[in-house]
């Protein structure tokens, strides 16, 4: 027995403000549907660059209600292609009090959940906890007409911790929409070593829980408004299957839109072969609660 889901992630570039991503946004949601997607997954903070390389209050402007004007347009393009579609927006939640969140539009246009980014980096060029509240909704997926999705948001994709959270909750498969580059001045070796390190991390998500992973990332260099160097994002978005096969890949310097079909049946197969839920030595985790074990 299968149970295909025909999917797109949508690898894209900075085109200069809201209006114009969201209008290539619109074109390539058309492209996908017309392909036969019904699964659409955008890049992290989609609506414009990542504007988190420097600390500016001036940015905050940027941030949006939730749900608001982008949630409006994205549930728009979302029934009108019959897609479930995934983005990714700065949310404004009140006076000084912002979030990383991830949106779901169910194919009927409706705002299905969100899930507010959780783990918050701050490395050079990822000034994230000065502009993002660490997440307060926890790790639940969402329920779409296409299945449960247990969506989590970049630097999330670090932590198996979560990847385990949505498993264990009920998630058919792992979606991380994504903004990760390199360093322009890096030599070739760290470069690789990077990328690497984030392949083999999503890969190790699917693995260990038996599902498919979707991850989206943006492409093109975005240069740093402190006369640093920049970060050129590296693409590479990829799916995933639940023993971390990859049934496609982008490339990692042009926008590109990724398709791919999803056998959500296969998570249960692999399952029955390779029980990693049925063996977890539950009781013996005690000492994952603290910070470290001294």
């Amino acid at each position: 027995m299968t149970k295909i889901l025909p999917v797109a992630l949508i690898q894209e570039r900075n085109h200069g403000d809201a209006e114009a991503n969201l209008a290539v946004i619109e074109q390539r949601v058309a492209e996908a549907a017309k392909h036969g997607a019904k699964l659409v997954l955008l890049q992290e903070l989609h609506n414009g660059a990542y504007f988190c390389q420097h600390q500016n209050v001036c940015e905050f402007e940027l941030a949006e209600a939730i749900p608001g004007p982008s949630t409006e347009r994205l549930g728009r393009l979302a029934k009108q292609h019959g897609v479930v579609l995934v983005g990714s927006l700065f949310e404004r939640r009140g006076a000084g009090l912002y979030h990383n969140t991830a949106v779901v539009l169910d194919r009927d246009g409706s705002l299905a959940g969100k899930y507010r980014k959780m783990h918050i980096p701050d490395d050079p060029g990822f000034n994230e906890k000065f502009y993002f509240t660490p997440g307060d909704l926890g790790f639940h997926p969402i329920d779409t007409s296409v299945g449960r999705l247990g969506v989590l948001v970049c630097w999330d994709q670090w932590y198996p911790e979560g990847a385990r959270l949505m498993a264990l909750a009920g998630a058919e498969l792992l979606l991380y929409p994504t903004a990760i580059g390199w360093d322009p001045d890096d030599d070739q070796a760290e470069k690789d070593r990077q990328r690497n390190a984030w392949l083999l991390s999503h890969r190790g998500h699917a693995v260990a829980n038996g599902l498919a992973v979707l991850s989206c990332n943006r492409v093109g260099h975005e240069p740093s408004p402190v006369q640093a160097s920049g970060i050129d994002f590296w693409g590479s978005s990829h799916v995933l299957g639940p023993q971390g096969e990859i049934l496609a890949e982008a490339s990692i310097d042009a926008p590109e839109l990724l398709m791919a079909e999803v056998d959500l049946q296969r998570s249960e197969h692999v399952r029955r072969i390779w029980p990693f839920l049925r063996d977890r030595r539950i009781d013996a985790y005690g000492d994952l609660l603290k910070r470290y074990r001294d």
